[in-house]
C-alpha cells in the first residue's frame, strides 16, 4: 500500500497561520530584529513558502497591520449598543477596547508602536485604522451632545477635539496597561472614564470650564 496523503491546507487559513506567527513576531521583536526565518519556523511552515504567499518581508508586516487594524476596529464597533445612553455606549466602547488590546498585546504592540516608527507607509495604515475609531468616537459624542443641548444640528467639529483626545489617551493607557502586571480591560476603562466622563457630562450639560477670574 502506498503512503497516506494528507490533506492540504487551504491557502486562506494557512495564510492566517502565517500572520498569527508574524504577529507575534513583529510585536515581541519588533519589525526590525524580526526575520522571515523564525517567523516560517513559528508558523510550522518553509520561508519559501511565506515568501510564496506574502511576498516580501513588508509586505507581510503590512497583511499584519491591516488584519490587526480591522480587527481592533470591529471589536470597539461591536462592543457598542447604539440604542444605550451616551454614557454607557462610551463604557462599552472603552471596556471592548481595552479588552482587544489586552487579549491581544502583540497586535496592539504591532499598531501602536513598531509600525508607527518604521517607515510613512506603515504608519499610514494605522493612521487610517485610527481615523475611522476617531470619527466613531465623534459620533458617539456629537449625537449625546445634541441630545442634551437640544441642538440637532450642533456641528461634528465641536466635539472632534474631544474624541481625538480620548482616543490618544485610550491608546496610551493601552501601553501602560499591557506593560503593568495585574490591570484588567476593566480596570483601565474605568480609568479613563472617570478621567474623561465628569468633564464631558459637564459639557453635555453646557458647563464648559472656564478660568477663574478670567475676562472675555
Amino acid at each position: 500500500m502506498g503512503a497516506v496523503k494528507t490533506k492540504r491546507m487551504p491557502r486562506a487559513v494557512r495564510e492566517q497561520q502565517m500572520l498569527d506567527a508574524a504577529v507575534e513576531t513583529f510585536g515581541r521583536r519588533g519589525y526590525m530584529a524580526a526575520s522571515m526565518d523564525e517567523i516560517a519556523e513559528l508558523a510550522g511552515v518553509s520561508k519559501p513558502l511565506v515568501y510564496l504567499y506574502l511576498n516580501s518581508k513588508e509586505d507581510l508586516f503590512t497583511a499584519c497591520i491591516r488584519r490587526e487594524a480591522a480587527a481592533l476596529t470591529e471589536a470597539v464597533r461591536s462592543g457598542v449598543r447604539t440604542d444605550q445612553p451616551a454614557d454607557r455606549q462610551l463604557w462599552d466602547g472603552l471596556l471592548a477596547f481595552f479588552t482587544h488590546t489586552g487579549q491581544k498585546p502583540d497586535a496592539w504592540s504591532v499598531l501602536h508602536l513598531q509600525a508607527r516608527t518604521h517607515g510613512e507607509p506603515f504608519a499610514a495604515e494605522v493612521a487610517a485604522m485610527r481615523e475611522e475609531i476617531v470619527a466613531f468616537v465623534t459620533q458617539l459624542i456629537v449625537v449625546a451632545a445634541r441630545e442634551a443641548h437640544r441642538d440637532p444640528d450642533l456641528p461634528e467639529r465641536e466635539v472632534a477635539g474631544l474624541a481625538e483626545a480620548l482616543v490618544g489617551a485610550a491608546e496610551s493607557l493601552a501601553a501602560w496597561a499591557n506593560a503593568t502586571p495585574g490591570v484588567t480591560a476593566k480596570q483601565a476603562a474605568a480609568t479613563l472614564m472617570n478621567f474623561a466622563w465628569a468633564g464631558l457630562g459637564d459639557l453635555m450639560e453646557g458647563r464648559p470650564w472656564a478660568r477663574q477670574g478670567a475676562s472675555g
